[in-house]
């Protein structure tokens, strides 16, 4: 049996929907893709006895709001219920609520195609340590899946998976499906209050919400959420936000009615800004803040009201990953100075900090700027949440302090404890650097707040003033021009299967058009030479032009540099691992649209002519 799935480390995903079609909203995922969930949730079941050493290992279960989830995660709850498994059902969930939530079970399987298409679905699976299976569990999972497909009588099997289901456990696993909700709900309450504080310390907590509250009362400031059907609608997003003194507005809050694309990149973040505008003309003057997240509503980007233009503007993918990351590297700062109890202080003062911020290999290099503000290093993944999760828990073990790390080439941001993108995160990444400002002590002294930290840390104290908005933080960002992920520049069809194969042509191709390029490079750009990394799963390294740069399906990175040898530019390639495409970008180091565009389009010229074997 084919089963066509696209089997990443992120998750499995296919168009699901029975008609084929991707834009297709209807429930109907026919025999063959029930089929392909059961043998998928087998697999699992099989791997996580295994894994657990437990004959009947808890597994919860969950969905998006896309229509085909409620036939997905019936075949896969009928066929665990087969296989022996504890299922607990949750129904609809975003993925940070459901992995919080999965903490307190033996592993997961989530249905979700994430920001893909309505016809798309799929499945990402993991343990109860709040993310997805690293790599090399995942390519374990995937290979007995290849080898349950390609099997005699893989369709009829499937199907006797799931009628073998014993009637009155499926009944009991849909009837608590309220109350695991419920828990879910809570639990994820109750970790956001970690994640955004930073602190497992209720006393700690409850002063930085505090805090938050107090400076919203002398301050409104209210936000609006683009909930675009998402799981997000029967998540805490409204009592959350609310309850610390923010005020929240939504809309297109009805679950699964998808008013327009899932992606969260600029182009649809359009109606969020209109709703933004007309409030702001209607006299609330305090909505300053919207979002808008994607179907399984981990991943969430901003619309801001900039006084300055008189509009409501999306904030661009990488800039939102900057911002959070001055959010909380500033956040860091402050909590030592007003949070932590003296004798701790005195004892973190006497211990140089290790603090890093771990990043995909697209990432901007404004993150490395922002670091080096901070005394911080950076370190690089493959593209995959996966892979920059994994590579976050290895440099902890090794003494760094990682607060924050994320894909910040897709917007969003991973803030520890998490394992996963969250767009409360964000938010609250945000809403922190806008209420937690300077206070003056009765002895006058000043304790400064988070965006004057950032200030006084990056050189731009002169930049601080009292009153300031989210427009002056963004204007204190290091200044890059970066190709945006969703752009069709960023997106290449190319026909050379091997994509190892490529890449080798791609060096020899670079290599002859760097020696008649580079003397134009200079002048134009001030660029003096290159370096290449290239990354697969965790690990990052540098390639001289005389070692091979053929490294499968990871990512390459050209890197600029000017003549002092320090990062200009860089130009990355790699194919997609969730969609059959193969993603570009450029990022330097100027306020320039024109430059990134001249080197994306020499970029993307050498890759044609690898493609074609030229």
């Amino acid at each position: 049996m084919k089963h066509d799935m696209i089997l990443s480390v992120s998750g499995w995903r296919k168009v699901f929907t029975e008609s084929g079609q991707e834009e297709d909203s209807s429930g109907q995922i026919g025999d063959e893709n029930k089929a392909i969930s059961a043998l998928a949730a087998e697999c699992f079941a099989l791997y996580m006895v295994e894994r657990t050493g437990k004959a009947h290992p808890v597994i919860a279960v969950g969905t998006d709001t896309r229509p085909t989830g409620k036939a997905i995660s019936d075949a896969v709850i009928r066929t665990l219920i087969t296989k022996g498994i504890h299922v607990q059902y949750a129904g609809v969930s975003p993925a940070p609520e459901f992995f919080a939530y999965a903490r307190k079970t033996d592993g997961f399987m989530y249905i979700s195609a994430s920001h893909n298409p309505i016809g798309h679905n799929g499945m990402k699976f993991g343990l109860n340590d709040g993310g997805v299976l690293p790599k090399a569990e995942a390519g374990r999972l995937a290979e007995a899946f290849e080898k349950s497909c390609v099997r005699d009588s893989a369709m009829e099997h499937a199907a006797e998976l799931m009628d073998a289901a014993d009637p009155g456990e499926l009944d009991a696993v849909y009837s608590h499906m309220g109350a695991n909700k419920q828990a879910a709900l809570k639990s994820y309450t109750n970790f956001m209050r970690t994640v955004i504080a930073g602190s497992t310390d209720g006393r700690t907590q409850d002063r930085i919400f505090s805090a938050i509250r107090s400076a919203t009362e002398k301050s409104p400031l209210a936000v609006v959420c683009d909930m675009n059907g998402s799981a997000r609608t029967v998540s805490i997003d409204h009592d959350f936000v609310s309850g610390t003194g923010v005020t929240f507005y939504s809309f297109n809050s009805e679950p699964g009615k998808i008013a327009h694309a899932i992606i969260p990149e600029p182009e649809n973040l359009g109606q969020c800004a209109a709703v933004i505008k007309d409030m702001q003309s209607d006299g609330s003057t305090d909505v300053a803040l919207g979002y808008m997240p994607d179907c399984d509503g981990d991943r969430g980007n901003l619309v801001y009201w900039s006084e300055a233009e008189g509009e409501a503007m999306p904030i661009p993918a990488q800039e939102v990953f900057a911002l959070c990351t001055v959010a909380e590297l500033s956040f860091e700062a402050w909590k030592k100075e007003n949070t932590e109890p003296q004798g701790l202080l005195q004892k973190a003062r006497r211990i140089k900090d290790r603090c890093a911020v771990v990043v995909n290999g697209p990432t901007s290099m404004r993150i490395d700027s922002i670091c080096r503000s901070f005394g911080a290093e950076t370190f690089r993944a493959e593209v995959g949440e996966a892979n920059v999760v994994g590579l976050a828990r290895k440099k902890r073990m090794s003494g760094y302090t990682v607060r924050i790390l994320g894909e910040g080439s897709n917007g969003g941001n991973i803030t520890h404890p998490s394992c996963v993108r969250d767009p409360l995160a964000t938010l609250f990444a945000v809403i922190k650097l806008l209420t937690i400002r300077d206070v003056t002590d009765s002895d006058g002294t000043v304790r400064k707040g988070l965006y004057h930290i950032w200030c006084d840390k990056s050189g731009q104290g002169f930049r601080y003033r009292n009153d300031f908005t989210l427009s002056d933080v963004l204007g204190s960002l290091p200044e890059y021009k970066t190709t945006g992920v969703s752009e069709e520049r960023a997106v290449l069809k190319v026909s050379t299967e091997d994509k190892g194969l490529l890449k080798e042509r791609f060096k020899d191709i670079f290599l002859k058009e760097w020696q008649g390029h580079k003397d134009e490079m200079e002048a134009i750009y001030g660029i003096k030479g290159w370096r290449a990394f290239l990354t697969n799963g965790t690990a990052e390294r540098q390639v001289s032009q005389e070692e091979s740069w053929n490294n499968g399906n990871g990512g390459l990175k050209i890197q600029f540099l000017d003549g002092q040898d320090e990062p200009l530019a860089f130009n990355w390639m790699r194919p997609s691992g969730t969609e059959p495409v193969f993603r570009v970008m450029c990022d330097i180091h100027s306020t320039e649209d024109a430059a990134e565009r001249s080197l994306l389009r020499w970029h993307t010229s050498m890759i044609r002519k690898a493609d074609s074997g030229s």
